[in-house]
C-alpha cells in the first residue's frame, strides 16, 4: 500500500495471511488456556481500519478482518 498498491484482492489476501497469522497465535494461547483479550481484539479491528482508511482503501473492516476465529 505504501507504494500505492490499490488492488482490493491483493491487499485483502495479504490481510487475510496476517489474520490467519493472529488465528495461529490465539490458538497458541488457547491450548496454554489463554486468549487474545477483548481489547486487543478492538485494537487489531481499529488498526486494520485506520491503515485502510489512511491509504484510503474500501474495504469494509468486516471484511478486511473476515478471516479472524477469535
Amino acid at each position: 500500500m505504501e507504494q500505492g498498491n490499490q488492488d482490493i484482492e491483493e491487499i485483502q489476501a495479504k490481510l487475510n495471511f496476517a489474520i490467519n497469522a493472529i488465528n495461529d497465535i490465539a490458538e497458541e494461547f488457547d491450548e496454554n488456556d489463554s486468549e487474545i483479550e477483548t481489547v486487543a481484539r478492538e485494537s487489531i479491528a481499529q488498526t486494520v481500519e485506520d491503515i485502510l482508511a489512511f491509504y484510503c482503501i474500501e474495504i469494509d473492516t468486516e471484511v478486511a478482518i473476515q478471516e479472524r476465529d477469535w
